[in-house]
């Protein structure tokens, strides 16, 4: 039943509606299927990407069970293969139930004293467990050509810092839930929550708002222990660096990303009751390793995160559970490269990075092309965007090599403490890159997730998960094509010059290469898209937050127009042969741009979406770039005063 309604999600053939191109364009090309699909109960959405993101997850599962570490070739394919054994062992998973995390959660309850704190923050850090800190390595944004520690907030239950102090009804659900989801962890009394709560609660008003954090220069504080210990007392910053073993080469500043957060970790660290931090520090534990544990907790787990802010009615099933697991949402977990390497020998033919490459090229090339036109621009900030695109490096499909296992054990009875392992090896790895020369070619994300990405380093990533269909088919003429994958590739490209990514350079640096006036007028252009999207209620008393969004929906304006232009530069290269649908090419760009956004939410999800994600839905995601769309007009023949036909046109790139 799961494979036949993935199937026919991916067929992605529109049934026109009775709704007008240039009235309601996603409603066109969408609306029948609005109308019939029905949301799973273990979904929170359904739409090309979910469906896509489950097929790859059925080709890596069958892909793992046909896996044979005695014959695997590779050390990753080993590690893989007893990886995803010890998922499938739910016996053994039952039985171990938190024997994996013994030490840590020891370590925590042996806490008797204020000066232990350093060493546990630390130990914890290691685990990769942000505790109230996410210590992390990562490039240096002011010199990209090093590496350097980075300091940040984190560690809350709540999805943001403003669910503590809410006063709506969505907000009271979900501080109810919180505390029922701690009761299943940790087993406390009343007052113990409420303390837990208050401390919390702490953490958040400490906590810079999500739209703050967007900003580079806001959240780059560089420092040294003694300096951070001067400016955030009651915490032996000092001690706690020591206690991270770092390597002796690693140099001794490093970047704190939010010094108000900190600061207020020390405050909590000198007068918060010890037991309290007993009870947040070994929440953080099991919060983390919920979905590798026992019935139980992974019972809790879905209640507080599937039931409570995604609406779910059934839990996932075991498959996609185990792939989120491992890999995480972006790909980005630790052990995630292992899926990654099984995923490419199944499913990523040659053909599609090549041809994937030239869409790039042509888009590209499209991008030049409108910088150089740009009205509002000097000539010497135009020179400077252009060598920045020229700089822009090309990941696509996998990463040139698979990283170096050695050190991490995996065993095919211990999934809790494989993916323990796998953290403590990837920070001792991270750490370890402190003092050594950035690796630009290294991929920070893996390869089986339908997504792309605008790195740091002024890089576009595409991995082998996203470029397959109905994003990208080898067997699909150009328009398809451009209208799928290419409108990801000119979205990302366009990351790189939004209102955040405008703020670096061609290797990744934090530099300012803009003219004071070409600046103003950029955020005088900026700050329209911001209205505009603020505007938005995509659910009665909800509004789209049109700063939160704002790169994603420059992103999206501009990458629309350089996809489109792109596909105009191929089909100069060669006539495209007559469609059977009776589209033009341009035509048939907008109808598969249209399908790949085709969704549909549970209201839950959706709000929680309007409220944390820094991107809008996904019909504005096609109405509002089509609308400011002169070719997409002409695709039509929209006239002045339809409802497709934006006035005034919103452009910035």
């Amino acid at each position: 039943m799961r494979l036949r309604a993935l199937t026919l999600i991916l067929a992605l053939q529109p049934a026109f509606a009775e709704d007008k191109p240039c009235t309601d364009f996603y409603a066109h090309v969408n609306g029948r299927w609005l109308e019939q699909a029905e949301i799973p109960a273990n979904r929170s959405r359904i739409g090309s990407f979910d469906a896509l993101r489950v097929r790859n997850e059925a080709v890596l599962s069958e892909a793992l069970l046909r896996l044979d570490e005695r014959s695997a070739k590779t050390a990753g394919l080993q590690h893989a293969a007893r990886l995803w054994a010890s998922g499938l062992d739910e016996a053994s998973i039952e039985r171990q139930g938190t024997q994996a995390l013994r030490p840590l959660l020891a370590g925590i309850q042996g806490l008797q004293s204020r000066e232990q704190l350093p060493a546990l923050l630390a130990q914890l850090a290691r685990a990769q467990l942000a505790a109230p800190i996410a210590i992390s390595v990562r490039p240096d944004p002011m010199d990209t050509r090093r590496y350097t520690l980075f300091l940040s907030q984190a560690g809350l239950t709540l999805p943001d810092r403003d669910d503590y102090s809410r006063k709506d009804e969505a907000g009271e659900r979900l501080r109810v839930a919180a505390r029922s989801y701690w009761k299943a962890l940790l087993n406390a009394s009343s007052a113990r929550l409420d303390a837990l709560e208050a401390f919390e609660s702490r953490l958040a008003a400490a906590s810079t708002p999500r739209v703050q954090l967007r900003n580079p220069r806001d959240n780059y504080h560089p420092h040294l222990a003694a300096s951070l210990g001067a400016g955030a007392p009651g915490l032996d910053w000092a001690a706690l660096l020591g206690a991270l073993q770092l390597p002796s080469r690693a140099p001794a500043r490093f970047v704190v990303g939010q010094p108000a957060f900190l600061a207020e970790v020390a405050l909590l660290a000198r007068d918060a009751d010890l037991q309290t931090w007993r009870d947040y520090l070994s929440l953080r534990v099991l919060d983390a390793y919920a979905p590798a544990l026992t019935r139980a907790e992974q019972a809790a787990h879905f209640a507080f995160y599937g039931q409570a802010q995604r609406g779910l009615k059934a839990p996932p099933e075991r498959i996609e559970q185990l792939v989120d697991t491992i890999g995480g949402r972006i790909g980005s977990q630790p052990l995630a490269p292992l899926l990654g390497e099984v995923f490419v020998q199944a499913a990523f033919p040659a053909e599609a990075a090549k041809r994937s490459a030239q869409l790039v090229d042509d888009i590209k090339e499209a991008m030049r092309v409108r910088v150089r036109a740009l009205p509002w621009m000097s000539e010497s900030t135009k020179l400077k965007a252009l060598d920045k695109l020229d700089a822009m490096v090309l990941k696509i499909g996998m990463p040139p090599r698979w990283p170096d296992y050695s050190g991490l054990v995996t065993r095919r009875d211990d999934f809790a403490g494989n993916l323990l392992r796998g953290a403590q090896w990837q920070a001792a790895q991270r750490f370890a890159d402190l003092g050594t020369p950035v690796d630009r070619s290294r991929w920070n994300v893996s390869p089986h997730i339908v997504n792309a990405f605008a790195g740091g380093l002024n890089e576009i990533v595409f991995p082998a998960g996203i470029l397959q269909p109905p994003f990208f088919d080898a067997k699909a003429d150009d328009a398809s094509n451009f209208g799928g994958i290419g409108m990801v590739i000119g979205h990302e490209i366009i990351h790189h010059f939004d209102d955040r990514g405008r703020q670096f350079d061609g290797v990744g640096n934090l530099v300012d290469w803009w003219t004071a006036e070409d600046a103003a007028a950029y955020r005088s252009r900026a700050s329209a898209v911001a209205k505009l999207y603020s505007g938005f209620e995509p659910l009665p008393g909800h509004f789209v937050n049109g700063e939160l969004t704002l790169g994603e929906n420059i992103s999206d304006l501009g990458g629309l127009q350089i996809a489109h232009d792109g596909l105009q530069r191929a089909l100069k290269r060669q006539t495209p042969a007559p469609r059977s649908d009776g589209l033009s090419s341009s035509q048939a760009f907008f109808v598969n741009q249209a399908l790949v956004w085709r969704s549909k939410y549970r209201t839950e999800f959706l709000i929680q979406q309007l409220r944390t994600d820094t991107h809008s839905p996904p019909r504005l995601r096609v109405l509002t770039p089509m609308a400011h769309s002169e070719a997409f007009q002409k695709a039509f023949a929209c006239q002045s005063g339809d409802p497709m036909v934006a006035s005034p046109r919103l452009t910035i790139w």
